[in-house]
């Protein structure tokens, strides 16, 4: 048998994609498993992007390979988008590139930047892929820690006092998940300060942001942002196009070209009726957000019913698609996510899988049908 990679060694198979397999088991054993620990939006796109797409795949050229850099349409709108909503100003030409999703834009920024032995900082609790992306190009994860005690925002004084000389980059993810912990404009300062000093490039993970949040921040807008920043974005959450995988990377030219090249090896353009769906998303009324944020306000209120029915705690100050809540001291995690599983088949995230200052939390999922979270409210 083929002996796999040496850097394989250094991670495992998504949580999630595990677990999945394990949920689908109990599906088709017969049990009625109500899933809320993925945040795949169960919600419909707007319906001017379903008649986009549907549009697009007719027409001459649609189903050729298309432009390494996106439409420059598709470009104009992510500008257009940002300059409406964030108040920020990015060149269409050369300050963003679209991508097949922001996950995508980890691996290509990780290896444009990245040689091995450097050193990444990435929050804990943080999303995982931030990890395994690192050790896969074989560079060298430094946890910095996230507390409830600190509004989860990084200890930027415990940081001065690490050895930085060999950092290149740190991520963070604001709106975060899995906290919910919303960005503010003095944290986003902080940021752009810390980077310019240790000379690190700063990358902000933003699909968040239009999600039970009344005051979306882009860390672009950020003065002298660019001189240190870059921001991944995504239409995945907020316009529940997650199996589109749609996403750009926005920030200086200099730094997006040497992302290109790696891109430019990976990938032979997005499809162009993917492109065009997501011009009109992206042209949609703030309407939209409201009308889907009604839905995740009911949704989220009786979350937290069964959160607090499990002697949980949580802040009710948070954003994003999830309710991240406090379990009782005495218990472990694990051991109320397979008791929920096997006893109540309800499917929930322990804290765990995003690090280990996620230990004494569960995450719950809001893209679960209102009818099914008091199902799985009744159940307990």
């Amino acid at each position: 048998m083929m002996k796999a990679a040496k850097r394989l060694d250094t991670v495992q198979e998504y949580y999630f994609s595990k677990k999945l397999r394990e949920v689908r088991a109990l599906l088709a054993a017969g049990k009625p498993i109500i899933n809320m620990g993925i945040g795949s939006p169960d919600l419909q796109p707007p319906p001017a992007v379903i008649e986009a797409i549907q549009q697009a795949v007719l027409q001459e050229g649609a189903h050729k390979y298309q432009s390494y850099q996106g439409l420059p349409a598709f470009r104009q709108a992510v500008a257009d988008f940002y300059q409406k909503n964030y108040q920020v100003a990015v060149n269409p030409e050369n300050e963003i590139l679209p991508l097949m999703g922001s996950k995508e834009g980890i691996l290509h920024i990780s290896m444009a930047f990245l040689n091995k032995g450097d050193q990444v900082l990435i929050p804990n609790p943080g999303y995982p892929t931030y990890t395994s992306v690192t050790n896969l190009v074989e560079a060298v994860p430094v946890f910095y820690d996230l507390t409830s005690e600190h509004n989860w925002e990084p200890n930027f004084k415990q940081l001065e006092q690490q050895d930085l000389s060999t950092v290149k980059l740190m991520w963070v993810n604001y709106p975060h998940m899995p906290t919910g912990a919303k960005a503010t404009e003095n944290l986003f300062k902080k940021l752009i300060a810390f980077g310019k000093k240790h000379q690190l490039l700063i990358i902000n993970d933003n699909p968040y942001s239009f999600v039970l949040n009344d005051t979306p921040l882009s860390i672009l807008g950020t003065e002298g942002a660019k001189e240190t920043a870059i921001e991944l974005n995504s239409l995945s959450k907020s316009f529940n196009m997650a199996g589109w995988r749609v996403g750009m990377l926005l920030g200086a030219k200099p730094i997006l070209e040497e992302v290109l090249k790696v891109k430019t090896q990976m990938d032979s353009g997005m499809f162009y009726g993917i492109q065009q769906g997501a011009i009109a998303a992206l042209k949609v009324s703030s309407g939209w957000f409201e009308n889907m944020n009604e839905i995740y306000q009911k949704r989220r209120k009786l979350i937290w019913q069964i959160a607090e029915a499990l002697d949980c705690t949580f802040d009710k100050n948070t954003s994003g698609m999830f309710v991240w809540a406090k379990i009782p001291a005495e218990k472990k995690a694990e051991n109320i996510v397979d008791d929920l599983l096997y006893k109540h088949h309800i499917f929930i995230a322990p804290g765990t899988i995003f690090g280990s200052k996620g230990e004494g939390y569960i995450r719950f999922s809001l893209c679960v049908p209102e009818e099914k979270i008091k199902e799985a409210l009744d159940r307990l």
